[in-house]
C-alpha cells in the first residue's frame, strides 16, 4: 500500500455498522455515540432499531441508514418496498437494499430494475444496492450495476459481509461500471487499516464495517510509529 497513512480521512467515507442480530438498544446509543464523535458519514442499523439512531443523531451529521431485504435479497418487492417505506417513516435517509439475486440469475433483470426503481421513487431517500458480488460473475456485476444504477440508485455496494469479504478488485470493476454516476461503497471483512486505504484508493466512497473504531486505533498507531 504505497499511500502514506496521514493522506486520507477514512472517517467520513464509514458507515459505522451494527448489524449483528444480537444488537441491543445499549450498543446502537454507543455506535451513534461513535459516530457523531468521529464524524462517521453514517451509521448503519437493522430496521427495529432505526427509530432510536434517528432520535439519538437528531441535528446531527451522521445519517441513519438500514437493511432491506437483508441478507439474501429473496423477499417479495411488495415487502421490501413496504420495509423501506417503514424504515424512512422512522427516520432512515439511507437505505442498503440487497437485490433478488435469483432474479438476476434468471435474467429477470426487469424485475430488479422495477424493484429497485419502485423503493427510489417511493421513498425519495439514497438507495444503495447490495449486489453481493462474491455470488456473481463479472458479467453478472456489471449487468447488476447498469440495471440498478438506470433504476435510480445513488451507490453500488459490494457485499452483505454474509457470503465473503470485499476485494480491491470488485471495487475496480464497480468504479469502471459506474464511471463516476454513483457511489461506490466497500462492505464486508474490513478488517485492517491497509485494506481500508487500499479500498479508497481503488474507488470506494464509503466503506461499511463494523470495525469502525479498531481501524482508527491501527491509524493512530501507525502514525505515531
Amino acid at each position: 500500500m504505497a499511500a502514506d497513512y496521514t493522506d486520507i480521512d477514512i472517517s467520513p467515507f464509514i458507515d459505522h455498522a451494527l448489524l449483528i442480530p444480537t444488537a441491543t438498544s445499549k450498543e446502537v446509543e454507543q455506535w451513534c455515540e461513535e459516530a457523531d464523535r468521529f464524524h462517521f458519514a453514517a451509521v448503519c442499523v437493522y430496521p427495529t432499531h432505526v427509530k432510536q439512531a434517528a432520535e439519538l443523531l437528531h441535528g446531527r451529521k451522521p445519517k441513519v441508514c438500514t437493511v432491506i431485504g437483508f441478507p439474501t435479497g429473496a423477499t417479495t418487492s411488495a415487502t421490501k418496498l413496504y420495509e423501506a417505506q417503514e424504515a424512512v417513516e422512522n427516520g432512515a435517509t439511507e437505505l442498503d437494499v440487497v437485490i433478488n439475486l435469483g432474479w438476476l440469475k434468471s435474467g429477470k433483470t426487469d424485475n430488479i430494475h422495477q424493484e429497485i426503481a419502485e423503493i427510489c421513487e417511493e421513498t425519495g431517500q439514497t438507495v444503495k444496492v447490495i449486489l453481493e458480488t462474491n455470488l456473481l460473475t463479472d458479467a453478472e456485476k456489471r449487468l447488476a450495476a447498469e440495471v440498478c444504477m438506470d433504476a435510480g440508485a445513488a451507490f453500488l455496494k459490494t457485499s452483505t459481509g454474509w457470503n465473503g469479504g470485499v476485494t480491491v478488485e470488485d471495487v475496480r470493476l464497480l468504479k469502471e461500471v459506474a464511471r463516476e454516476r454513483v457511489g461506490i461503497k466497500a462492505s464486508g471483512g474490513i478488517r485492517s487499516i491497509d485494506q481500508a486505504l487500499d479500498l479508497i484508493l481503488a474507488g470506494a466512497t464509503r466503506l461499511g464495517t463494523s470495525r469502525s473504531i479498531d481501524l482508527l486505533h491501527q491509524r493512530d498507531r501507525l502514525e505515531k510509529s
